[in-house]
């Protein structure tokens, strides 16, 4: 209404003034007697510039206030109006026609003109509202805290946001224009091409998955993708992608995923079950590890009766004791036993804890762990500990602990008083026991421990000699270990006392033989590091036409070149068998291997080669010579000389043992010698009796003469079979019969076998095939084993004493002979070093026998090994290839 007013007045004072106007070019029109037609056209002017800015009703009144002045010119006020001139009445039909037509087009032109400038006006609004908009939603794309990728058809990134682009490591015009598929893994790429196939087939459906996405620098990311596709500009469908980082998310889930694995791992290591029990639901929660332990089907819905129906019959009433406390909402800490259905029992030890729910009831969270095997360990350690001290008596070996802060013994075994000379039952002081230490080597193992207690060192080792009081001296090889307390400091020192007087006087024998092999070890060592190959080419006449060194051999490559091989070897005098077949070879354009002979080096000392060669032709077959390569076996041959030398050391170590068994033995090889002896002479006596009578009696002289060769021979025998053993010689390799072996051997321990109360058993198997062997070294070696069982079983007598000797074929066709013996057998830490030189359990001995044994077994191609056995006692048995 306030609008319409104000139009209202604006036009009337436009109408006013242009009335006004009019007036006053009526009134000049009067003055200066213009022409009619020219006053109507300045009207016209007039009311047409008025219609500019009038409305149209304004501009019709004006055009008639007009025609009343163009009257009023032609007829003045004091004439009557009248006009006689059709030309005048015609200017004013067309002036009153010109001015309406003219005002109704300038007023329909200003209405579109405002209604244009109304739609301008819009239209720059609704363009400042959309910019504001665009604005608005571009600040929400590129801020949003989430990926937006808008790709088309192909995967190409049409638009992605800057948030989406740096969290992956690149600007947006960086991954504009580029495929989408280079941010992701190449193994998914496929799948994200079918989702966005999926998404064009489907448009305007949404689809949405979880994914990886690879950043610029390497690292990888997971996203949960939401994808839709829709059509743009041209009907040309795009895919957009909102993409949200779920890493964190995917961490927190793979978190506690590990977690409850790792929790269910660490129940199935540790043997150890929780379970949840509510007491007044009587709900039960078991774990997996709970139902493994109580052998339940996991499908099973658990009640304390199931417990109880597990219980060992025998601990059924303190299981139901515990339950019954634990109803009035006491804590329990339990240990029983289960009787499993296939009738083995577990040791099982529960533990729970009582809380209060929301809802006021006593619920339990607890524990069940499978202890059986750590009671199963503490009854083997309680025996354990009963066989340590017999071992440490038998092995004389003795334990000690040693308090660093009361300075005093912390423990003491048994056997550390025997090794001192003093009686185990009997309290034996601290000065007692050092008063025993040689004094050369009280102060320096003083000083050991000192230093290890203050530098807490880890393990240390020290020799030092006890004087007995009857004067001899025992030599003691200690091992000792610094123990800390949780502060650094150290508390104790714990370590082993060793006998070890026998081994150090067999050691000390063998020192130099030892330090001489070290050397000679090393100086072949030398020999073969230098070692070389060298190339080799011959022409048709089989001279040196190429000569190619790898490494110094001690000949120059040119030299060789023109000469034959057996112009540069210096053994062909020697072996002029083995040169003529291979010149023969070479004739007869053979292939040749591993032919060895000897030249001279530059220094005169002999080089030893192996060569091998082929023969060369060329497509027509024609022969060309020869092509191989050489190898410079110097040191191998003069470590061969070596391992002589060393097999001959050995052969002498092992006379000697066999001098010394020989000496034990000297009871029974008597014995086995004078029985025959004996009888000589009885059946002598008897012949010269037959001889006597008055008429002799022939035949019965005869018989008395066949006994005494028959026991002559016996006796030959038993000295032919000591000689053998007692002679020193070379091994001499032979088809055997390992059954006979066996029973030349037990002839010369018959005696000591009835001595000692043993009962000797053989089984034998018939028709062996024959091993290849030297007959004394393998007498030797049953002897020993023989011997080492009945020491064995000396001090057995609660069974029977009862040594078994076997014979037989193993599984791969050796020949196998076993030693069985009933005794006191071998420690299970001792089997692994029994074999060992100087190692042995026995009182007295060098520790040799075994080691010595299991070499001559070695030289034969087979292995001496320790079979384990239910029953006491131990078996030895050793395998020998057969003669092929």
């Amino acid at each position: 209404m306030f609008n319409r007013l104000t139009v209202f007045g604006r036009s009337s004072a436009q109408f006013i003034l242009a009335s006004i106007t009019l007036a006053a070019l009526t009134l000049a029109s009067l003055y200066i007697h213009s022409p009619f037609a020219a006053t109507a056209l300045v009207y016209l002017v007039v009311i047409l510039l008025f219609s500019l800015s009038g409305n149209f009703i304004a501009s019709l009144a004006l055009s008639t206030v007009a025609v009343g002045a163009l009257v009023y010119v032609l007829t003045p006020p004091m004439f009557s109006p009248q006009i006689d001139d059709p030309h005048e009445l015609l200017v004013i039909i067309a002036f009153l026609t010109a001015s309406i037509v003219g005002t109704r087009l300038i007023a329909k032109l200003r209405y579109e003109k405002e209604a244009a400038r109304e739609v301008a006006a819009e239209l720059r609004h609704s363009a400042a509202d959309l910019r504001k908009r665009e604005k608005l939603w571009r600040e929400i794309f590129e801020h949003n805290p989430a990926m937006y990728f808008m790709v088309d058809k192909a995967g190409t990134v049409l638009n992605v946001n800057s948030f989406g682009a740096t969290q992956l490591g690149y600007t947006p015009a960086e991954l504009i224009g580029q495929s989408v598929f280079r941010v992701f893994l190449k193994d998914d790429r496929e799948v994200v091409r079918k989702s966005i196939e999926r998404c064009l087939t489907y448009i305007g459906q949404s689809r949405t998955w979880d994914i990886q996405k690879v950043r610029r620098n390497g690292s990888v990311l997971w996203v949960r993708e939401n994808a839709k596709a829709i059509l743009w500009a041209d009907d040309k469908p795009i895919v957009l992608f909102a993409c949200e980082d779920i890493t964190e998310q995917r961490r927190t889930v793979l978190a506690l995923q590990r977690s409850e694995a790792h929790l269910a791992q660490a129940q199935e290591l540790s043997h150890t079950g929780s379970f949840g029990w509510n007491v007044a639901t009587g709900e039960v929660f078991w774990s997996k590890e709970s139902f493994r332990i109580f052998q339940y089907d996991p499908e099973t819905k658990v009640t304390a009766q199931h417990v109880i129906d597990r219980t060992h019959p025998d601990d059924k009433a303190s299981v139901q004791a515990t339950l019954k406390r634990a109803l009035r909402g006491e804590d329990f800490e339990h240990e029983y036993r289960l009787l499993m259905p296939d009738g083995s029992i577990k040791y099982i030890h529960a533990v729970a804890r009582a809380t209060r729910t929301a809802s006021g009831h006593i619920e339990f969270v607890g524990a069940a762990t499978d202890v059986t095997t750590a009671k199963q360990t503490e009854q083997q350690l309680r025996r354990s500990e009963a066989y340590l001290a017999d071992a440490q008596r038998l092995s004389r070996t003795s334990t000690w602990s040693w308090d660093c802060n009361r300075r005093c013994f912390a423990y003491r075994s048994a056997e550390v008083s025997r090794l001192f000379g003093f009686d185990p039952d009997e309290p034996v002081t601290l000065e007692a026991i050092r008063s025993r230490i040689h004094p050369d080597d009280l102060l320096r193992q003083q000083e050991i421990q000192r230093q290890a207690i203050e530098q807490k060192t880890g393990n240390l080792e020290y020799d030092f000699r006890i004087c007995l009081p009857e004067g001899a001296i025992r030599h003691i090889h200690a091992v000792a270990h610094v123990v800390l307390a949780s502060d650094g400091s150290t508390v104790e020192l714990v370590g082993t006392h060793m006998d070890v007087t026998e081994q150090h006087a067999a050691k000390q024998q063998l020192e130099d033989t030892l330090a001489a092999l070290r050397e000679s070890e090393q100086r072949f060592r030398d020999y073969a590091e230098t070692a070389s190959d060298w190339l080799w080419e011959t022409g048709p006449d089989h001279r040196y036409t190429l000569s190619e060194h790898t490494n110094a051999t001690g000949r120059l490559a040119r030299a060789v070149i023109g000469l034959r091989c057996w112009e540069i070897a210096s053994d062909v005098e020697e072996e002029r068998e083995k040169w003529r077949q291979h010149e023969l070879t070479l004739n007869a354009h053979l292939p040749f291997r591993d032919l060895i002979y000897r030249t001279v080096g530059r220094t005169g000392s002999p080089i030893y080669f192996q060569s091998s060669g082929k023969p060369l032709f060329d497509v027509g077959g024609r022969f060309l010579g020869y092509r191989g390569v050489a190898t410079d076996i110097t040191a191998k041959v003069r470590a061969d000389q070596a391992e002589q030398g060393l097999r001959k050391a050995q052969a002498d170590l092992a006379h000697v043992t066999r001098l010394t068994a020989l000496g034990e033995l000297t009871a029974s090889i008597a014995h086995e010698v004078n029985q025959p002896l004996t009888a000589i002479i009885s059946n002598a006596d008897a012949c010269l009796g037959w001889l006597r009578r008055e008429a002799p009696d022939i035949s019965a002289v005869h018989r008395s003469v066949e006994w005494i060769i028959d026991d002559a021979m016996r006796a030959s025998e038993v000295i032919r079979r000591v000689r053998t053993l007692a002679k020193k010689g070379d091994i001499e390799m032979a088809a055997l019969d390992i059954n006979e072996v066996v029973n030349e051997s037990i002839a010369l321990v018959t005696r000591e076998l009835i001595n000692h109360q043993v009962t000797l058993r053989t089984e034998l198997a018939p028709s062996l095939p024959k091993i290849l062997g030297d007959r004394v070294q393998l007498q030797q070696v049953i002897i020993n084993l023989v011997m080492n069982g009945v020491e064995a079983m000396q001090t057995v007598d609660d069974r029977a004493r009862e040594l078994i000797v076997q014979s037989s074929r193993d599984n791969e066709g050796r020949v196998q002979l076993s030693v069985t013996d009933s005794g006191v057998g071998i420690a299970e830490d001792d089997r692994i070093r029994i074999l060992d030189p100087f190692f042995t359990t026995k009182s007295t001995g060098l520790g040799m026998g075994l080691s010595i044994c299991r070499s001559i077994v070695e030289a034969h191609g087979g292995r001496l090994s320790i079979v384990h056995k239910q029953e006491p006692g131990a078996s030895f048995q050793f395998a020998l290839p057969v003669v092929s």
